[in-house]
């Protein structure tokens, strides 16, 4: 992936966002364990940061996808997890199918306010009993005239007590698991939609989790996106960019808490000398660096071959998986060497070990994204019926 000049400018251009609008209020939002999505998005969405990707006609800036991973690279330098989550949501996870399959008038009325920053979107997948296992959810949408009347609930929705609308995977028909499913947008205020509870996290705070459930919610047939029964696949193609977007701005937070622990290690005197001085520190440090920039080239080659219209679901589970892990190794290594002040609520570094954790887990576990790479390389052992 070859970064321009141009990319270099939309990075500084959310960098000076950053510090001017989300990074000043991040402590107080952490505190809340909530932001106001309403008001920071419309800010994002007059500044052309909600469609970057996304079709000129509906709003967006109409640029290929490397420039969508340098803005979720960039995001890591907010203060916490839980703001950029929640944007990446609203711009890589919630609305990558309505974009590419919905219908015109789908994406007029739900699209082009998301990219505006007038609505707030979160996707609906998970359930109590089904995170990772897509296949697994009960949520259903029966037919009545031209409606979808739809019964069942989602768990861990991220920015779920203030969004306008969902992306919702629901059972439409008997079939198999991998062909009974479709994609509905479901307008929050819709009659029957409970917002439940605000979810308490051990990080992610800024950024309002709800448990859902719906109780006869009726929407209209035309609010399905592409077609009934594909629902399975396009999520899957979804998560494509979802677990892209998730990895490239996980690098980013990998970045700063180097720097942050750099910063601290250099600073902080034992036994009459700084602790980065010491051979053990800064060459476990080193490796951290080397480490990181394999997983950036990681991710680069990834995009690289979404932008030329590869099917990246190896690379993309793959960059998935190692900054999942990476988020884990870094977070610990650093917070060691930051001794007690790394185990204090407030530090950069318990922070970034608090919030990076998700990464193993939410968008698919480590565990699917090894299934996944497994499958793809032919690595599964064979059954006997095989």
């Amino acid at each position: 992936m070859r970064l321009t000049e141009e990319h270099d400018q939309l990075r500084t251009a959310m960098h000076k966002f950053i510090e001017r609008e989300i990074n000043p209020h991040m402590e107080q939002w952490e505190s809340d364990e909530i932001f106001p999505a309403h008001a920071l998005f419309k800010k994002l969405g007059d500044a052309g940061f909600l469609g970057v990707s996304k079709a000129p006609e509906y709003g967006g800036l109409g640029l290929d996808y490397s420039y969508s991973v340098v803005l979720a690279e960039a995001m890591g330098t907010i203060h916490g997890g839980g703001v950029p989550m929640a944007i990446g949501v609203q711009t890589d996870m919630a609305t990558p199918a309505l974009a590419k399959f919905g219908s015109d008038e789908l994406k007029r009325e739900f699209l082009a306010p998301s990219i505006a920053g007038d609505l707030v979107a979160c996707i609906g997948v998970s359930e109590p009993q089904a995170g990772s296992d897509v296949a697994g959810i009960k949520t259903t949408a029966r037919k009545d005239g031209s409606d979808w009347v739809i019964n069942g609930g989602k768990m861990w929705i991220t920015s779920g007590m203030q969004a306008d609308w969902m992306c919702c995977l629901a059972n439409t028909s008997e079939g198999p698991p991998h062909k009974n499913k479709s994609l509905i947008v479901i307008p929050m205020a819709t009659k029957g939609v409970e917002r439940a509870r605000k979810l308490k996290k051990i990080g992610m705070n800024s950024s309002d989790t709800a448990q859902i459930f719906f109780d006869e919610v009726r929407v209209p047939q035309r609010y399905t996106i592409g077609s009934e029964g594909m629902g399975f696949m396009l999520q899957m193609i979804q998560f494509q960019e979802e677990r892209l977007w998730g990895a490239a701005n996980t690098l980013g937070g990998l970045d700063q808490a180097m720097a942050a622990t750099l910063e601290y290690t250099r600073d902080r005197k034992v036994f009459g000398k700084s602790v980065l001085d010491n051979q053990y520190v800064h060459f476990k440090l080193a490796e951290c660096a080397t480490e990181i920039e394999l997983l950036r080239a990681l991710i680069y080659t990834a995009t690289e071959h979404y932008i030329g219209g590869k099917d990246v679901t190896r690379w993309a589970s793959m960059a998935k998986l190692k900054a999942g892990r990476l988020a884990r190794e870094v977070a610990d290594t650093c917070l060691q060497f930051w001794g007690g002040m790394g185990f204090m609520h407030e530090s950069k570094i318990s922070r970034f070990f608090r919030d990076g954790r998700l990464c193993s887990i939410g968008g698919g576990a480590d565990e699917i994204m090894l299934s996944i790479i497994c499958k793809l390389d032919g690595t599964l052992p064979r059954t006997k019926k095989e």
